[in-house]
């Protein structure tokens, strides 16, 4: 038989499964209106899903400014009945992780994150109003303890992130807000994480910028205080301002590729 009998072929059975699936489907929604009961992680006391994460593209800015991703198109279905594509990501490149691994010479890679890392409580510090007057603004002590006195101790497990209003910039060049010299953008101070590492059971941080640190920082002093500790980062985190300063949840989907320091994740919150 030719090849492209063979593709006709199967393209009428991949149609026919289709229209039988969907039919199933409908029949079944039919069945479960009015009966439909909340997903269990929902039950439990989240009412919403929200996604964190940003949509990852050649456009998204980048830490050292060139494209961290590429897709190269090499089946499509016109021609071959199936889309496929061949990606070239830099670990570091959009909503990621950064494993210990990222700063230290043999903390655990990516996919040694343990799994009970990756639902978290998450702890969101308002920094915006300090952001929008100072670019170089950084998560200090004090706001960690502001935080505290308002809100009770940082859970263990927690995610602790910086919401600093930069997720709105990410389309634009003032995301890195590069002036030539240096990168101007909000970040954890490194005696905040230190803080957190001596004071809490915090495994995780987040930052709606480019980095852990603030962008003008020459020595990445939160990198190298948190990530040899064990504990790991996001960076990039989209969605911050829909989330309440406690009380969510984040499930962290981190890659698992052999070694890695880290990777482009999906992030959802239930709130």
């Amino acid at each position: 038989m030719c090849d492209a009998c063979v593709m006709n072929a199967v393209k009428d059975r991949m149609l026919s499964r289709r229209g039988f699936f969907k039919l199933s489907a409908a029949a079944g929604a039919a069945t479960a209106i009015g009966s439909a009961a909340a997903p269990p992680a929902l039950a439990a006391g989240h009412g919403t899903v929200e996604d964190m994460t940003h949509t990852l593209s050649a456009e998204f800015p980048t830490y050292f400014g060139s494209p961290g991703f590429s897709a190269e198109q090499v089946f499509n279905f016109a021609d071959n009945g199936f889309n496929l594509f061949n990606l070239s990501i830099n670990e570091h490149t959009g909503t990621h992780i950064d494993a210990p691994l990222h700063f230290s010479a043999d903390g655990n890679s990516v996919d040694e994150i343990p799994v009970s890392s990756l639902v978290a409580p998450l702890c969101v510090i308002d920094i915006a109003a300090k952001a929008a007057e100072n670019a170089d603004a950084q998560v200090t002590p004090d706001d960690l303890k502001a935080w505290i006195a308002a809100h009770g101790e940082i859970p263990d497990n927690a995610c602790v992130a910086l919401y600093s209003g930069w997720g709105d910039r990410v389309n634009g060049d003032d995301f890195r807000n590069f002036d030539g010299t240096a990168m101007h953008f909000p970040g954890f101070h490194a005696e905040a994480a230190q803080m957190l590492i001596d004071e809490s059971g915090a495994q995780s941080l987040a930052s709606d910028t480019l980095s852990l640190d603030h962008g003008i920082s020459a020595d990445f002093a939160t990198h190298y205080a948190w990530l040899p500790t064990g504990r790991f980062g996001i960076e990039n985190i989209a969605n911050l301002d829909k989330m309440p300063a406690s009380g969510a949840t984040l499930i962290i989907g981190a890659p698992k590729h052999k070694g890695g320091s880290g990777g482009p994740a999906r992030i959802l919150a239930m709130v």
